[in-house]
């Protein structure tokens, strides 16, 4: 079974920097659509990734120029926020489903007799 946005990420950040968040770096367009945590203390947000799993080179024609270049690209992984931090915890959807299933994020539903 294929995984759902296999390049999707979500970074669970504390609330207090949602405004240090550039949203043009995200997925998500503003802080007023962010999920938090049932005590407001988290939040987070989602973004894609491009991983290189090996550096290469690549050579290219500039076209002002007629010159050729060359351009290497190094191993790692792109497209995480600015403001990512190994400290905060980086999820996968699977992984992310299964916290926000949580009493940390989601209240439970009262029985009504």
């Amino acid at each position: 079974m294929e995984t759902p946005f296999p390049n999707r990420r979500w970074l669970i950040i504390p609330s207090d920097i949602v405004e240090s968040i550039n949203f043009d770096e995200v997925i998500d367009n503003s802080a007023q659509n962010l999920r938090y945590s049932i005590d407001g203390t988290k939040t987070f947000v989602k973004y894609d990734i491009s991983e290189i799993t090996e550096t290469y080179t690549n050579t290219i024609v500039l076209a002002e120029t007629n010159e050729e270049s060359t351009v290497t690209t190094y191993a790692g992984i792109y497209g995480r926020p600015s403001f990512y931090s190994e400290t905060y915890p980086e999820y996968t959807h699977q992984e992310i489903l299964e916290v926000l299933s949580t009493e940390e994020w989601t209240k439970p539903i009262e029985e009504t007799v």
